[in-house]
């Protein structure tokens, strides 16, 4: 048994390795800017968050960026908490830079993925040619679509991600998964420049209309409740790898609220795990494969510890080690404290195969509704 639980954490450690130096290879956007401007379309999918949707709107509303260039599409999914369009319409005419579209429509549903119907809502309302993709409970950056722009004219890409972090609060629970979304933003951008991109995040993406449509928009998935963005990320890399990148910039970073309780993160972690299994990539089941393993390997490295096989700690310093290494390079380059990064160590790979296991068999709940994961 010490041989296999010394193979898996060999390979893990070696995977850390290599996406750690995907990270290193990955170009920094440059700072040349763009006279012409492209425009967008700013797509937020939601559901009950009447009382988010107005702080995203104010921080959209402080775009640098003008205003012509750009449109708000706002696809309520059943909202059952008081929203109403003319209180946010109200909200952005208070501000000095009125004169932005803001259009709220009804989400149609045609499939089990209520945001990936929301989302093809949305495009069929939308009159520019990119759509860009954000979650109601965020805060946007105020040069986004600057950066944006000047990256896509300057590179060519069809499809761009960005980075998604969570707000600082003070306890254990939001430090925990502040560094395990510096992690997941981690292997993100490690994969990318290795053409390996399985991963995103839905709360900071962007593509041209003409290539989603090229890609056949979500066709394949229909049946996955969430993936708006990973599927579509890794259909893109299948058949246009080229086509594909990550803006890597200091500022061009996505801020959205973190879950409020365990049982709410264990719930959205499983929505996440659950996608895996649908994963087109192979190199992303590989990855989720050997993640798995190697938390369980670290579960019972640390039982053996426990019964006196001293030789293990070898073992659980080594993954420790290469996880913080990978994590600290992507939280030095953002600028984000990692806190109780040691005992979030120690508890992760429990969690974590806590929520592979159950995303196997179990259900989630997601917005007030249950889905089979």
């Amino acid at each position: 048994m010490i041989y296999l639980l010394i193979l898996v954490i060999s390979v893990y450690v070696f995977l850390m390795i290599f996406l750690w130096m995907g990270f290193k290879k990955t170009p920094k956007s440059n700072e040349n800017s763009s006279v012409e401007k492209l425009s967008f379309s700013i797509v937020v999918p939601f559901r009950n968050e009447a009382e988010n949707l107005p702080i995203l709107l104010k921080s959209i509303e402080k775009l640098n960026y003008p205003i012509e260039n750009f449109e708000v599409i706002l696809v309520d999914d059943e909202s059952m908490d008081g929203f109403r369009v003319a209180s946010l319409a109200s909200l952005c005419s208070a501000s000095p830079r009125v004169g932005f579209r803001v259009l709220t429509v009804e989400n149609v549903r045609k499939s089990n993925s209520p945001k990936k119907d929301a989302i093809q809502t949305a495009i069929l309302h939308s009159k520019f040619d990119w759509i860009i993709t954000t979650d109601a409970d965020c805060l946007v950056p105020e040069n986004w679509l600057l950066d944006l722009n000047n990256y896509i004219q300057n590179t060519k890409k069809q499809m761009v991600s960005g980075p998604v972090f969570f707000k600082n609060k003070s306890n254990f629970l939001n430090d925990f998964q502040q560094i395990e979304m510096i992690s997941l933003q981690a292997v993100t951008i490690g994969s990318f420049d290795f053409n390996f991109a399985f991963m995103c995040n839905g709360a900071n993406f962007a593509y041209s209309k003409n290539f989603f449509q090229q890609l056949n928009g979500f066709d394949g998935n229909e049946k996955i409740a969430s993936g708006d963005d990973v599927f579509l990320l890794q259909k893109a890399v299948k058949n246009f790898p080229d086509e594909v990148g990550f803006l890597l910039k200091q500022d061009f970073q996505i801020i959205t609220n973190q879950a409020e309780n365990w049982s709410e993160l264990f719930q959205q972690r499983v929505r996440w795990a659950g996608k895996s299994k649908a994963y087109s990539s192979g190199f992303g089941k590989f990855v989720a494969l050997t993640v798995l393993l190697a938390n369980l390997a670290f579960i019972t490295s640390l039982i053996l510890l426990f019964f006196g096989v001293f030789e293990m700690i070898v073992l659980l310093l080594l993954k420790v080690i290469s996880d913080l290494l990978l994590a600290n390079q992507t939280a030095q380059f953002y600028k984000i404290k990692m806190k109780n990064s040691l005992l979030t160590a120690l508890v992760y790979p429990f969690f974590s195969s806590a929520v592979a296991f159950y995303s196997l068999f179990g259900k989630y709940e997601w917005k007030g509704r249950s889905f089979k994961s």
